[in-house]
């Protein structure tokens, strides 16, 4: 299998974030299990990396289903994710791809001495997660927030749930002080919340000006407020 340019950077103890060219998946061991959370755009031996981090048992989770998160999929018997998003992923996933599992909003994952807890934000997607962990007081927060435009265009985004989203996730705010994103810089102080929904309320209400995205797409980029979105003109805020 050809080599993936992946760059794995510790973040903690026992955690770690796995870089590739455009977006980045997470791995935390516990006493018990270990949980990754997606798994990169498919470009090499994901598993083979993890299990030289980890010998325990590996639970891969996906924060949604867009194509950059799970290109490993098919390394993986099963795959853990929001039964809101198995559509998407039956729509994007590779022959072979994990079996989808359950998870539900709410649910705690226990990796033994580490827990995460289910939090559903859709929005982004129809069933994008957030895995929230007070006591080290982090949320991984997917596609959902990040110091890049947001993708908030196309069938399977819906801006009023987004923004939705982003109120909870502001209301769920004293249980964190970091963000980890799937894009973009890393970490981020939880004043990117504030950022997003001041930008999408601005966007909303049409004072922001069109500009052309970095890279060929069916939409336009808004910006400000330090946050951003690529949004299409004929898609109703």
């Amino acid at each position: 299998m050809k080599k993936a340019p992946y760059e794995v950077i510790g973040i903690g103890p026992d955690s770690w974030r796995i870089e590739d060219s455009i977006v980045r998946a997470f791995l935390f061991a516990g006493r018990e299990r270990a949980l990754l959370v997606d798994s990169t755009t498919g470009a090499g031996d994901l598993a083979a990396l993890v299990k030289g981090l980890t010998s325990l048992p590996v639970l891969l989770v996906n924060t949604h289903a867009d194509e950059d998160h799970i290109g490993c999929n098919s390394q993986f018997p099963h795959a853990w994710m929001h039964p809101a998003e198995f559509a998407h992923y039956a729509r994007m996933g590779k022959p072979g791809a994990a079996a989808p599992m359950p998870l539900q909003d709410g649910e705690v994952l226990d990796l033994g001495g580490r827990r995460f807890r289910v939090v559903l934000i859709p929005g982004h997607t129809c069933g994008s997660i957030a895995l929230l962990n007070p006591a080290e007081r982090f949320l991984i927060c997917g596609d959902a927030v990040s110091s890049r435009p947001v993708f908030l265009f196309g069938s399977e985004r819906n801006p009023d749930a987004y923004q939705a989203s982003l109120h909870r996730l502001k209301e769920l705010s004293g249980d964190f002080d970091l963000l980890y994103p799937s894009h973009g810089e890393f970490p981020l102080g939880k004043e990117q919340l504030d950022r997003q929904a001041a930008c999408l309320e601005r966007l909303r209400r049409g004072e922001l000006t069109p500009m052309d995205p970095p890279f060929p797409m069916p939409a336009r980029m808004y910006q400000s407020d330090g946050a951003g979105f690529y949004f299409r003109e004929d898609e109703t805020t």
